[in-house]
């Protein structure tokens, strides 16, 4: 599965800026819907475009690695009930 890792990324803009980072400025720079972004956050294994990807690369300075990452299916934790 490939996580995405815009919680990270804002933390570290939050922390080199020294002011918060609001998820309706990321989806306004970006040009991607707010719904949609909240979803890349908080679903796991959503799937989205690389025109998305390549967008929040250009916002938060990032290389693709840096904002999404391979975690094989055998290492994932078990969701809870």
């Amino acid at each position: 599965m490939l996580r995405l890792k815009i919680k990270e990324l804002m933390a570290r803009k939050e922390f080199a800026e020294g002011r918060r980072v609001m998820i309706s400025e990321i989806a306004e720079s970006a040009g991607i819907h707010r719904v949609t972004l909240s979803r890349m956050i908080n679903r796991r294994g959503f799937s989205t475009k690389t025109d998305y990807l390549d967008r929040l690369c250009a916002f938060f300075h990032c290389r693709i690695e840096d904002l999404v990452e391979y975690v094989p299916d055998d290492q994932l934790p078990t969701p809870r009930k």
